[in-house]
C-alpha cells in the first residue's frame, strides 16, 4: 500500500510539473503583446516588418498596422572633397498598402520564415516615425 501512495504522489507531481512547463512555453511564445506595442519582425529573407502582432499560433503570426524600411541611394556621386554620405542609403519608413498590388494592412507570416520578434520601445525612432506618419 505504501508504494502505491508514493507512485500516486510521483504521478501527481509529474503532472503538475508538466502543466507548469506547458504554461511557461505558452506564455513565452504565444502570449499577446500589449495592444499599443509595436514589434519588429525579422524574416529569414532579411526583410524587417514593423507592426502589431494581432494573433499568433504554431504556424502563423498575424501582423497588422504594418510598416517597412526602404533604402534609397543618392543619385549623384559625392563631389571631390565631400564626405561619401552617398554611400550610406537613405532609409524611409513605408506604410504597407500603397504598393502596386494593393495589399490589405494585415500580413500572415509563416513562423518558419521568422528569425525573431522584438518589442519596440515607445521612444524608438521607428515608433516615433510611425506616430509622425499617423499625425499627418
Amino acid at each position: 500500500m505504501r508504494s502505491k501512495t508514493k507512485f500516486t504522489i510521483f504521478i501527481s507531481a509529474s503532472v503538475v510539473v508538466l502543466i507548469l512547463i506547458v504554461a511557461g512555453i505558452y506564455w513565452q511564445f504565444f502570449r499577446p503583446a500589449p495592444k499599443d506595442t509595436y514589434q519588429a519582425v525579422f524574416l529569414t529573407s532579411g526583410q524587417v516588418y514593423f507592426g502589431k502582432v494581432a494573433h499568433q499560433n504554431r504556424q502563423f503570426v498575424i501582423l497588422t498596422d504594418i510598416y517597412y524600411l526602404r533604402a534609397s541611394q543618392a543619385l549623384q556621386p559625392p563631389k571631390e572633397g565631400e564626405e561619401s554620405a552617398a554611400e550610406q542609403p537613405n532609409l524611409s519608413l513605408i506604410k504597407l498598402g500603397n504598393e502596386l498590388h494593393g495589399p490589405v494592412d494585415e500580413m500572415k507570416i509563416n513562423r518558419d520564415q521568422i528569425l525573431f520578434i522584438e518589442d519596440l520601445k515607445a521612444d524608438s525612432k521607428v515608433v516615433e516615425a510611425i506616430k509622425e506618419y499617423k499625425n499627418k
